[in-house]
C-alpha cells in the first residue's frame, strides 16, 4: 500500500532515471492529456510531497500523480519486459535513451504549470519526509479538533502529509492508544512523541522494499494486517474494524489489551 515512504522511494528512482534526461517518448493516456507532447524537453526533477509525485519538466510544466492505493511507477532499461500490469492498466509513459518510466494504475494524473503545483498540493499539511517538516506544526494541526478519532486525523493529509492506513494503525499500537481515541484524550507525553514517531517510522522505511516497524524479520507489523493472531507484546488475539468519516472506510487494526481508548462494538 502506497504511503509516504513509498513515494518517496518512487520519487527518488524517477529522478536518478529521467532528472537532466531529454524525452525521446511521452503518451499521458488519460482523455484531458492525451495530446498533450513532452518529447524534447527535459526532465528537471521529480520529488515527492506527501503522498504526491511531481515531475519537474522543461519549459514550466509539472507532471502531478498520485499513486491512491494500487498505483506504481517502474522504470524498465532498453529493451527490458514491462512487468507492472496489463497494458490497459498504463497511464503514463515517459522514456529517455536510457530508461523509461511507466505508470500503472494511477488515479490521478494531470499536467499543470509548475507556478500553479500549489493548485495540486497546497493543502498539504508537513511533509514528514519533505524539507517543510515541522513537528509543532504538524502536532497544533492534529490537535485542532480535539473530538476528532486520532485515526481519521492522522489520515487527514491536511494535518500532516504521508501517513496512509498502515503507519496509522501501527502509531497508535506504538502509542497505546486506539486509533479512536480523540485526539484531545491524548496525554501530553503521548502528544509530544507522535509527530517525531511519524517521522522515525517514515525514514526508517523510505530506502527499504518491505516496511517494518517491529525491527524483527520474522514480524514486520505490529498490529496492521495481523488479525486475529497474538499482539507480539501480550499474545491478546489483534482484532480489526473498518474506521472512517463515512465517505471511506478502511480496514483499522489495534490490540484490546495493549491499547486504551474506545472501539466500535
Amino acid at each position: 500500500m502506497p504511503e509516504g515512504d513509498t513515494v518517496w522511494h518512487t520519487a527518488h528512482q524517477l529522478h536518478a532515471a529521467l532528472a537532466g534526461h531529454v524525452l525521446i517518448r511521452s503518451d499521458l493516456r488519460v482523455p484531458k492529456y492525451s495530446t498533450a507532447d513532452l518529447t524534447g524537453r527535459t526532465v528537471l526533477e521529480v520529488i515527492p510531497r506527501g503522498k504526491h509525485l511531481l515531475t519537474r519538466i522543461e519549459g514550466g510544466l509539472t507532471l502531478h500523480s498520485h499513486l491512491g492505493m494500487e498505483g506504481s511507477w517502474r522504470v524498465y532499461a532498453p529493451g527490458e519486459r514491462w512487468r507492472g500490469g496489463p497494458g490497459h492498466q498504463i497511464r503514463a509513459i515517459l522514456g529517455t535513451t536510457d530508461s523509461t518510466a511507466v505508470g500503472y494504475r494511477l488515479p490521478v494524473l494531470e499536467l499543470l504549470r509548475t507556478t500553479h503545483e500549489h493548485k495540486a498540493v497546497g493543502h498539504l499539511g508537513p511533509d514528514l519526509l519533505g524539507p517543510d517538516w515541522d513537528p509543532d506544526i504538524a502536532l497544533r494541526n492534529l490537535l485542532r479538533d480535539p473530538a476528532r478519532a486520532l485515526g481519521e486525523a492522522l489520515l487527514d493529509q491536511r494535518n500532516l502529509a504521508g501517513i496512509g492506513n498502515v503507519y496509522k494503525s501501527e502509531l497508535c499500537f506504538l502509542l497505546r492508544v486506539t486509533p479512536w481515541l480523540p485526539v484531545g484524550e491524548l496525554t501530553d507525553d503521548a502528544a509530544a512523541q507522535l509527530p517525531a514517531l511519524a517521522k522515525k517510522l517514515l525514514e526508517a522505511n523510505r530506502d527499504r522494499l518491505s516496511r517494518s516497524t517491529t525491527g524483527r524479520r520474522d514480524q514486520r507489523l505490529y498490529v496492521y494486517g495481523r488479525a486475529p493472531r497474538p499482539c507480539l507484546r501480550c499474545r491478546t488475539s489483534i482484532r480489526s474494524a473498518d474506521q472512517g468519516d463515512g465517505s471511506r472506510e478502511r480496514p483499522t487494526y489495534w490490540c484490546p489489551t495493549c491499547q486504551r481508548g474506545p472501539t466500535p462494538p
